[in-house]
């Protein structure tokens, strides 16, 4: 499918300031939450590796990426950090992975999941949740529907050549970044957020008053 402003063949890894959801010892992210995002990102471009992380409600580890078009990234960015490394679905794909199942609370307290889909499971209890439903099912509100996710059970190796972008905050984080990096993957591959959200403060065709 040709890439559209709604879709696109491309995934990307965020990077966060924030310490892991699951303080759990055996997170295997633990080690990294003294670094920043920057210094993540930098770490995971290092190792050519993405770590698994435990994730909420299941305990499974995965490694998560979203498919938010271009045109909701700038917000998605805002929850996250201005750091990021993006992948084709197909390598992602061909590496275990998958979108995530949003699967309702009522739904998801009666399932028994397979220890395989366990990492893909992600619950669904929006704010719209009738009060009748929200009295009967005791859950918090949860939705991430928003984040069109894609998961991997697993850490996620990969390769510069399989890196089709790498997204920084501005051009001071161009010039002072590892220069094997910007060798390696290509500078041509290094998208400057603050030009986006430029345009979008100049012409904001994806913001509404």
């Amino acid at each position: 499918m040709p890439n559209r402003p709604d879709f696109s063949n491309y995934l990307v890894h965020f990077t966060t300031n924030r310490v892991p959801v699951s303080n759990d010892n055996n997170n295997p992210t633990n080690k990294y939450k003294e670094f920043t995002a920057k210094e993540r990102l930098i770490s995971i471009l290092n190792e050519k590796v993405i770590k698994a992380s435990n994730m909420p409600w299941t305990g499974c580890h995965a490694v998560c990426l979203t498919e938010c078009p271009w045109s909701s990234l700038i917000d998605h960015t805002n929850h996250y950090s201005p750091y990021g490394i993006g992948f084709q679905k197909s390598f992602v794909f061909s590496r275990n992975g998958s979108p995530v199942y949003y699967v309702r609370a009522d739904q998801f307290k009666k399932q028994k999941w397979h220890e395989h889909l366990k990492p893909f499971v992600t619950p669904f209890w929006p704010k719209y949740t009738p009060s009748k439903k929200k009295t009967e099912i005791d859950f918090p509100i949860c939705d991430y529907t928003h984040e069109r996710e894609w998961r991997v059970p697993h850490d996620l190796h990969f390769d510069y050549k399989d890196i089709k972008f790498i997204i920084l905050k501005n051009y001071t984080d161009m010039a002072k970044f590892p220069k094997v990096f910007k060798d390696s993957i290509g500078r041509d591959k290094f998208i400057l957020l603050d030009d986006y959200n430029k345009i979008e403060k100049l012409w904001p065709v994806h913001k509404y008053d």
